[in-house]
């Protein structure tokens, strides 16, 4: 539509402008748009929480699938064209004469581009930080303290919005998504992670309501992919734009597609399902060792450790279908590290050194 055409054309403006004039800052912005990556949530921001405060951990896995998934569906709905590929195909230049966007090995991005899963990830997991970080300070009552929690309120939320906002501006830089797609991103995330903090039901989760609830995702998410596909609407119109567009073949990338993220959440969820309602957990985390900042610290080295090895476990792409598997597996394994294996291992290890110094 023309008032589209309008809102993109102004995006490619802004994008050339950070190009040109933020030339300087090319590194930092490009590291930014990696914090914001939804995969870091449960690589490192997960691990670090889950073992401070298991509540703001299993909320955080919550927020991120579930905001996540949400964002597949917004994309799927509105079908939100990416700026790498959008000037070449739009009309409304003169001449052919489309404006030339720089593009970077994390540009290429497969799936729609509104809302920007970047920025509705980083604004979810930021949320439930800040607003976990200021529910300790909360409690304090006496005058000094309730000024101290007034400071400390006004520092987080600073520092959230200049994250958001760099992390904004490095997708934009970038030229993978328009201004208007970052913005509704955030406050998209926001308005997820805000409903997670009034339902507590989730942290008494069984493993048969984590089942249920990866069976409901996939279904609807299927059963929406399938039924517009009977209507001869392709939910995946993105892919071979991407693929046609991208400056370089060895930056198309499945791990971007929309149903691999999908798939990635799913086995998230459910390996925190799985671990959370495990024996292990329960010996371990529930037990007396638990309480001890050493069995913390601990768990937090290892967890870290351990996710980045799995890093450089490389999954094969030539069979898709394989590669979502394996990709289900692996990132079910991760919170399964995090919550049951990794946390028995530690308490083992600190109970036989107990007896062998008692």
């Amino acid at each position: 539509s023309p008032k589209m055409d309008l809102l993109h054309s102004n995006g490619v403006l802004i994008i050339q402008h950070l190009q040109r004039d933020y030339r300087a800052y090319q590194d930092f912005l490009n590291f930014m748009s990696h914090v914001g990556d939804p995969r870091n949530i449960f690589s490192i921001y997960f691990p670090l929480w889950f073992q401070l405060n298991q509540v703001v951990g299993t909320k955080m896995i919550w927020v991120a699938v579930i905001g996540d998934w949400f964002n597949l569906i917004f994309k799927w709905i509105l079908f939100g064209h990416r700026p790498y590929w959008w000037v070449q195909e739009t009309m409304i230049y003169p001449n052919q004469s489309s404006p030339c966007l720089e593009q970077f090995p994390i540009t290429c991005e497969t799936g729609p581009g509104s809302p920007s899963g970047h920025a509705m990830g980083s604004s979810c997991v930021w949320y439930v930080m800040v607003t976990a970080a200021l529910s300790y300070t909360v409690r304090w009552k006496d005058k000094s303290a309730v000024t101290l929690h007034r400071l400390t309120w006004s520092f987080l939320w600073s520092v959230f919005w200049i994250i958001q906002i760099i992390v904004c501006i490095s997708r934009v830089f970038i030229a993978t998504h328009f201004p208007h797609q970052v913005i509704l991103g955030v406050f998209a995330g926001i308005l997820v992670a805000e409903a997670f903090e009034h339902t507590p039901a989730i942290q008494t989760a069984s493993l048969r309501m984590y089942i249920k609830t990866n069976l409901f995702l996939f279904i609807f998410a299927l059963g929406f992919y399938l039924v517009l596909k009977l209507l001869d609407i392709d939910l995946l119109w993105s892919v071979p734009k991407a693929k046609k567009w991208c400056a370089n073949p060895d930056w198309i990338n499945i791990d971007t597609t929309p149903f691999a993220g999908l798939v990635r959440n799913l086995g998230a969820l459910f390996g925190l399902g799985l671990g959370i309602n495990s024996e292990m957990f329960i010996t371990s985390c529930k037990g007396k060792n638990s309480c001890k900042v050493s069995f913390r610290v601990l768990c937090i080295a290892a967890s870290l450790a351990m996710l980045q090895l799995y890093n450089f476990i490389k999954i094969p792409t030539h069979t898709e279908y394989l590669f979502y598997i394996l990709s289900f597996c692996k990132s079910a394994a991760m919170p399964l590290t995090v919550v049951a294996l990794v946390p028995y291992c530690v308490h083992s290890l600190m109970r036989t050194t107990e007896k062998k110094l008692n």
